[in-house]
């Protein structure tokens, strides 16, 4: 019997150790059911009905249930985790750049678009327009407080409903100052960070990446244009994500077309003759999301405010979000219902929803209960009663842990290996010792906590290819958020460094008791491409050298990894993994130089001489002549 892990006060007479104990949550969902039945009797109702008979439900009606359960949802976990002022202060976020959606839709794109062409509007003076807008606050408070104000401005004189019934010459003065900042090539710099004067483009599949072509050296070269460039400097996280602004832009502009049947995004877009999934004009089929997540109604709920609900939406087909979302996925955006023209950028909306309720007090710890309880999940609200059966997954990959957590939450005993060496995370944080013994762990209450710089991050060996395989464009420490989904619960064990086939064999296995043997390894198998003189000097497979560059730590001031790369260097191809590999190559080249340089200097300014000595055969050393010569007034050169 372990001692109680430490964490938050929570009522309903629950401990912290109760959320991570089958009995415990099982009282936890008896605790919502009652408080739902006098929150809200007609929805408590209709859960009941909904979870004695989940398959009988409509799809549609379905999605309404859970939209509707979600909000309530998310007040009572606020209130048991004791984080009401933080959850309200989230809300009131997004409530207050409401104004900002409404504006765009309904009077920069439905009136300014079709009231000022755009040729009239590259005639704009940008300062004119700037002063006669009036609005009241000045650009230099920040971009996101301006085009507030101005939406503000807007809704003061147009009414809420963001209708122009007739054109005041102080409507004319905003009219005109968007239809700058739409077309205007200043205009469009000034609110290049912005979402109110952005209306949706048109894609061109011939074009989707903007390019310019320069003449370098008599070679016609393609780049980005300037303002679309980032620095880089080294192997920190080089993408942030969208912020919540960018996040509220992109739910808004979702239809949110789980009311007509039409979420594409979910459940693919298909063909209305034949009913297969149709193509891109690349020849991919648009299956859309692969989990079929409630896409659509995780917009809706972000939407307004509501980010732990929807999370709880995502949670019920994704549980482990943390290791999908932005720059892992993205089969969604290109089934989205907006086929013409840009998608919805949902990986971002999803890792946004996941980024605001980490940010909150205990936000860790509220996604982890999700992932265990979710109401929202009709066919299994909490984990199913133990089986008995053990299960050994090989491989803890995407695939892996991914599956050892579904098989937990079907009751079984689950054990995982990899080939990789896993390290291993203080016991106050996973509640596992290096020994393997459980002692209790504390509760997260910041999750920064759990953060690392990713230039300075060890290779902890959990997480396959998304360890050694995906650079630093994804944020790495969400590996860690997902071992601990697993690592603190008492059906799972892992063991790093065990290659199968060789350390544990199959009749081994089943030897030790297994019931079952789940593979689920084989992306970091060496490539050894078919081509002549593929494996000569200074040729590689680039994703072994991305393997090599991050196992090894190389990129790493304080790592003596004999990683070494000269330029110019050739990329062939042209996928993802050919564009990692050239970024990867740039920044690294630089580390390579400024640790070569850092070395050299310390050596110089150790003043080590070196003699050469020719020794006959059969002779003596002479050792006393090689002694290391410092500079100093008792040891002179030799």
């Amino acid at each position: 019997m372990t001692a109680p892990a430490l964490g938050p006060p929570l009522g309903y007479d629950l401990s912290f150790t109760d959320l991570y104990d089958r009995d415990g949550l099982a009282r936890l969902d008896a605790a919502f059911a009652g408080w739902l039945q006098t929150a809200n009797v007609d929805v408590h109702a209709r859960l009941m009905a909904a979870r004695a008979a989940p398959d009988q439900l409509a799809v549609k009606d379905e999605s309404n249930l859970l939209i509707e359960l979600a909000r309530p949802l998310e007040d009572f976990l606020v209130a048991l985790f004791g984080v009401t002022r933080e959850a309200s202060e989230l809300r009131g976020r997004h409530s207050a750049l409401a104004p900002l959606y409404d504006c765009k839709r309904l009077f920069v794109q439905r009136y300014v678009a079709r009231a000022i062409k755009p040729d009239a509007a590259k005639a704009l003076d940008g300062a004119k327009v700037t002063a006669e807008a009036n609005v009241p606050v000045p650009l230099e408070d920040g971009l996101e407080a301006w085009e507030l104000a101005f939406a503000l401005a807007v809704r003061e004189r147009v009414g809420a409903d963001f209708k122009v019934e007739t054109p005041t010459p102080a409507i004319e003065a905003l009219t005109r100052y968007a239809a700058w900042a739409l077309h205007h090539p200043e205009g469009k710099k000034r609110h290049r960070n912005g979402p109110l004067f952005k209306v949706p483009h048109k894609l061109d599949f011939e074009h989707l990446v903007p390019i310019e072509t320069e003449v370098v050296d008599g070679v016609t070269r393609l780049k980005l244009p300037r303002p679309m460039l980032r620095h880089r400097e080294g192997f920190a996280l080089t993408d942030e994500g969208f912020d919540l602004v960018r996040a509220l832009d992109h739910t808004n502009y979702c239809i949110w077309c789980h009311n007509q049947g039409k979420d594409s995004c979910s459940r693919g877009l298909r063909d209305r003759k034949t009913g297969a999934f149709q193509k891109s004009p690349f020849g991919v089929t648009l299956a859309g999301c692969p989990l079929e997540e409630k896409i659509s109604e995780m917009n809706l709920l972000k939407s307004e405010g509501f980010s732990i609900g929807a999370l709880a939406m995502v949670a019920v087909d994704n549980p482990l979000v943390a290791a999908t979302g932005h720059r892992i996925c993205n089969d969604c955006m290109k089934a989205c219902i907006y086929q013409k023209q840009e998608p919805v950028d949902i990986p971002q909306i999803e890792t946004r929803t996941l980024k605001d309720v980490l940010g909150l007090p205990w936000g860790f710890e509220i996604y982890s209960l999700l992932t265990r309880w979710n109401p929202l999940d009709l066919r299994r609200p909490i984990p199913r009663p133990a089986t008995g059966r053990s299960v050994l997954v090989v491989g803890l990959g995407p695939a892996g842990f991914n599956l050892a957590h579904h098989l937990m939450n079907d009751g079984h005993t689950v054990v995982g290996i990899d080939g990789l060496k896993i390290e291993p995370l203080p016991a106050v944080q996973s509640g596992v010792k290096p020994d393997g013994a459980r002692v209790p762990f504390a509760a997260v209450r910041d999750v920064d906590s759990l953060r690392e710089d990713l230039g300075e991050r060890a290779m902890a060996g959990f997480g396959g290819v998304a360890e050694y395989g995906i650079t630093v464009r994804w944020d790495k420490n969400y590996l860690k958020m997902v071992r601990l989904l697993l690592e603190r619960r008492r059906q799972f064990s892992m063991f790093g460094g065990v290659r199968f086939g060789g350390t544990v064999t199959v009749e081994g296995a089943f030897a030790m008791g297994f019931d079952h043997i789940a593979l689920c390894a084989g992306a970091g198998k060496p490539t050894v491409l078919d081509l002549p003189n593929g494996l000569a000097r200074g040729v590689r497979a680039a994703s072994d050298f991305l393997m090599a560059l991050q196992l090894t730590g190389a990129a790493k001031k304080d790592s003596i990894a004999n990683l070494q790369i000269r330029l110019p260097v050739v990329v062939i191809g042209g996928g993802l993994t050919a564009i990692d590999t050239a970024t990867e190559l740039l920044a690294y080249y630089l580390v390579q130089i400024e640790k070569t340089a850092e070395r050299f200097a310390r050596l110089s300014s150790a003043r080590i001489h070196f003699a050469y000595v020719l020794v006959p055969p059969g002779g003596v050393f002479p050792r006393h002549i090689l002694r290391d010569q410092r500079s100093g007034p008792h040891q002179p050169p030799l």
